[in-house]
Parts: C-alpha cells; sequence; structure tokens
C-alpha cells in the first residue's frame, strides 16, 4: 500500500503542524465505534505514525487512573494500548458514570465537577468546549494522526442542539466522519441511510464512508444492497467487517459478556448488580481456555461455581440492598464457607461489617455489610485515585500461594476500610483477607504477574486438577496479540487507500 501522508507529515512536523483526523461515528450504540478507532489506532502506529485516540465525552462505569491520578474511560485506555502511548486524560476529557436512571457524576478533566441530572447536563455542556478543545490540543502536541470516536448516534435529532460528541465536535475539529452500521442486529440498509437522511447537508457533507461491521456469510450476497444504499446515500461504502473475535475490553453495560452463560472447567461467577462497574478487573480470566467467566444477576444462575467475585459498583450500599432483596447475599455468605470470595473496590466494602454514610455520597446512614470481612467502610466526598503497587501480604486460606507476589493497579473509591477487630491481615487498608474471603481496593490486580494464573491453578489442584504454570500467556501479551489481529482484520477488509485520502484532505483552520 502507498503511504499517502507526506514524510514532512508523518516525521518533520512544526509549531504550525496540526494533527490529521478522522472520526468514527456509528448508527447507534454498541455498532463497534470503540474497537474500529483501537484498530485504526494500531494499523497507523504499525505504518510509522505518532497516533493517539480522542473522545469528547464518555458516558461509562468503567475507568481508570492516570499516572497523575486523574480519571478517565476504559475505552480510550484500550485505545491508548493499541496506539503504543500511554494512557493520558486528554483522550477523554469528559466522563459521565451514571449514578441512576437520570443522573451522573460528571467528570472533567479525571476530576469530579458534580452529579447532574440529565436535564440540567444537556444544558450546561457546552459550556465544556474550551475544555475539548484544550484536550485537543494537547493531543495535537503529539500526534501526526488523531482518532476520534463519538458516542450514540448522530441522528439523535433530540440531543444535536449542544452537541459535542458527534456532528458539532466533527465541525469543531473539521474532522471527515466514516459511519458505522451492525448487521448483526439487522436492518444495516435502513441504520446507515436513514442516519444520512436525518443529518443536515452539512453534515451529510462530513460523511466520507460507510462501514458495515460484524458481517458473517458470504459478503458477495450483500452487492446489489450496496450499490442501491450508494446509490441513495451518495457516500461510498469503505469496508464490510466481518464478526471478529477480539478479546478487548468494552467500555459499558451493553457488553456481550454478560451474556454468556456456558460452564468450563474452571468456573467463576460474577455478581451482576445494577451498578457494576469496572468489570474489565475479571477480562485476564476470559482468556484463559479452561475458565469461564459468567455474570449472573440471580440465585438460579449461580449454580456451584468454584469462585466468586464481587466487582465494583458504582452505589456500594443500593447495590449491596438488590443483593438483600434477591437472595444473592445469602447464597454468597453459603458459598464462602466452602469456596473462595473476592471482592474488589466496592464489592470489598459490601464484605465488611457495616458500610456508613454520613455525608450523603450514595444514600445516607448506614448499612450493615455481608460480615464476612472484619472491616468498617465510612463513605467520603473526597474520591481517591491513585496508581499503585507493590506485593501481596501474607494470606491465609485456599490463596495463600498468592503471597507476596508483585501486583500493580489502580485505587479508585469514595470510602475509607478500617479493620473493625484484630487479627485482620490488612495492607494499609487497601485489602483485607479472612477464611475463604478476600478483599482489596487495587483495580487490575490480576493483570500483571502470575496473579491469575495462580489463583487459576489453586482452583484446579481443588478439584483435582493438575495445570502447569506456563499454560497461562501473560495478559499484556495476549492484548498486543489481540490488537494486531484487529489491525490485520481492517487491513483486509477496510479501504485503506480510501481512508488515507481522507486523511490527507483533513484540515484544521
Amino acid at each position: 500500500m502507498n503511504i499517502i501522508l507526506t514524510q514532512m507529515e508523518r516525521t518533520g512536523r512544526t509549531g504550525y503542524q496540526m494533527a490529521k483526523v478522522i472520526m468514527i461515528q456509528g448508527t447507534m450504540s454498541n455498532a463497534g465505534k470503540s474497537f474500529l478507532t483501537a484498530g485504526l489506532c494500531r494499523i497507523f502506529r504499525q505504518d510509522g505514525y505518532r497516533v493517539a485516540p480522542f473522545k469528547s465525552q464518555n458516558m461509562a462505569l468503567n475507568s481508570y487512573i492516570t499516572e497523575e491520578g486523574l480519571e478517565m474511560g476504559r475505552a480510550q485506555v484500550m485505545q491508548a494500548e493499541a496506539a503504543g502511548i500511554r494512557p493520558m486524560v486528554c483522550m477523554n476529557p469528559i466522563l459521565l458514570k451514571p449514578t441512576d436512571h437520570t443522573g451522573s457524576q460528571v467528570i472533567v478533566h479525571g476530576e469530579v465537577l458534580g452529579n447532574m441530572s440529565a436535564r440540567d447536563y444537556f444544558a450546561y455542556k457546552k459550556k465544556l468546549i474550551p475544555d475539548i478543545k484544550k484536550s485537543f490540543r494537547r493531543l495535537e502536541e503529539y500526534a501526526d494522526i488523531i482518532v476520534i470516536e463519538g458516542a450514540g448516534s448522530p441522528a439523535e435529532i433530540n440531543l444535536r442542539e449542544n452537541d459535542i460528541v458527534n456532528m458539532g465536535l466533527a465541525e469543531l475539529v473539521d474532522a471527515p466522519v466514516l459511519l458505522v452500521g451492525d448487521i448483526d442486529r439487522g436492518g444495516v440498509f435502513a441504520q446507515l441511510l436513514g442516519t444520512l437522511m436525518l443529518l443536515t447537508e452539512e453534515e451529510r457533507a462530513r460523511v466520507k464512508g460507510l462501514i458495515i461491521n460484524k458481517f458473517r456469510g458470504d459478503a458477495s450476497i450483500l452487492y446489489s444492497g450496496i450499490a442501491m444504499l450508494e446509490e441513495k446515500g451518495q457516500v461510498p461504502v469503505t469496508g464490510i467487517v466481518p464478526y471478529m473475535e477480539v478479546r478487548l475490553e468494552d467500555e459499558d453495560s451493553l457488553t456481550e459478556r454478560f451474556d454468556r452463560k456456558a460452564q468450563k472447567c474452571i468456573d467463576i461467577a460474577v455478581i451482576r448488580y445494577p451498578r457494576i462497574s469496572n468489570f474489565t478487573d475479571f477480562n485476564v480470566f476470559e482468556q484463559m481456555q479452561e475458565v469461564s467467566v459468567r455474570y449472573v444477576d440471580s440465585v438460579g444462575e449461580l449454580h456451584r461455581p468454584d469462585l466468586i467475585l464481587l466487582p465494583g459498583s458504582k452505589n456500594t450500599m443500593g447495590d449491596l440492598k438488590w443483593m438483600r432483596q434477591t437472595g444473592l447475599e445469602n447464597a454468597v455468605k453459603k458459598f464462602a464457607q466452602q469456596i473462595p470470595v473476592f471482592g474488589i473496590c466496592g464489592g470489598y466494602q459490601m464484605l465488611g461489617e457495616w458500610i456508613s454514610d454520613p455525608d450523603g455520597v450514595e444514600e445516607g446512614g448506614s448499612l450493615r455489610g455481608m460480615g464476612l470481612l472484619p472491616v468498617c467502610t465510612r463513605l467520603k466526598k473526597e474520591k481517591v485515585r491513585r496508581q499503585t503497587e507493590g506485593c501481596l501480604h501474607e494470606l491465609e486460606g485456599a490463596f495463600r500461594e498468592l503471597s507476596g507476589l508483585a501486583y500493580q493497579g489502580y485505587e479508585i473509591h469514595m470510602g475509607e476500610t478500617e479493620a473493625v477487630s484484630e487479627g485482620t491481615e490488612m495492607r494499609e487498608i487497601v485489602s483485607g483477607c479472612h477464611g475463604m474471603v478476600y478483599g482489596t481496593y487495587i483495580h487490575g490486580i490480576f493483570d500483571r504477574g502470575s496473579i491469575a494464573a495462580t489463583v487459576v491453578r489453586t482452583l484446579a489442584e481443588q478439584k483435582g486438577i493438575r495445570m502447569q504454570k506456563g499454560e497461562v500467556e501473560d495478559y499484556r501479551s495476549f492484548k498486543e496479540k489481540q490488537y494486531d489481529r484487529l489491525a490485520d482484520t481492517l487491513r483486509k477488509y477496510l479501504n485503506m487507500e480510501e481512508i488515507y485520502g481522507m486523511l490527507r484532505e483533513a484540515h484544521l483552520e
């Protein structure tokens, strides 16, 4: 393939040279924008360019803490990994973390601005345009190419006013747009053509290519439909991308992982409460062939797992009440006498004796915990945000072989946890264990080193199954292969000459 950008554009940028931009928008949520953005980041990196992802506004409960202690969406972290650069909060200047059905915690430049209702935020968000511009300009100082991800659909006409994440952003940075439709859900021609029809003339002019995503079967059966789509839409189809079994991180609760119910040799059950967050903590287990990771929201789905995981929560007290009402709390407490139970962040807080909320951070008052760890949590208004690393302290019970293993991760929580009795194994109140029950504030604790492999090997040995130490691939190496696989697939099924042509024509005032 001929590289269309010039050598000066690639390596000789001056203070007046601006990054080339391209934007991925979708006909709906979960059309594949995040993966396509990551794949293009990887391709441009492989072709020798400095590339960075950008999403002005992200709504997700999966978040990450940067080296500077700032909070951003996990999807942009995944895309930064694909681009081969460290995650920076300027890649995601606005993060919305839903607190209920009508409101969210608003995070700007990695720090909490406050809680807002959807109506209040809709009226307020245009005031954040200077913050978006500031973040984008910072990325330009580094990148030759910026790959922008939109959110939802640009055809949500009720949201067009004050838009800062789809066509409003494309206009702001003068970006050409690739529009993606999801054929796996059906009606892809109506998705794409209907979206084009609902755009203004100026917005339609920005759409330079259409992508049909998640296709299964013989692409030749689409050709007559594509001809009509191009005729009526006056936009070329830039690619037909097959359904890919790529194991990378999703950004929200639409993830297909929640639908997986098959049980394998080693069965891990993750409690899926209504406000589940940072479930990406468990992705490392999904790349292990003999391990099933099932997300369960009822006692009937729990069955007889080998390990129960309690993930993070955006509302610990509310989700603990939900567990109590559904009977999952009692089920987990019974299983804790027989199998390991491991809580992270909000899940860790639930496992304790009490949770108090004197400042009304969540629901106010106090709530009895599950009583499986002799610790007590007090919720506070100030959010703890920091990266952390070290070695696990001396553990007892099923996971005693984890003792002394190195970990690396990050903390993100609004609460302080303390021991309430002697004999509790603690490390700076960040982690605790008692019998078969374990808890920690450290997100990503399973991702580095041999911790996940040791957990699975321990569970296997308890069932009389022997697993060799070398059977589990390092998670970072695994993800790198997934990014390369994603890029290889997109190179095959996208017209990269056309996409490079869009970049060549892109400019900023």
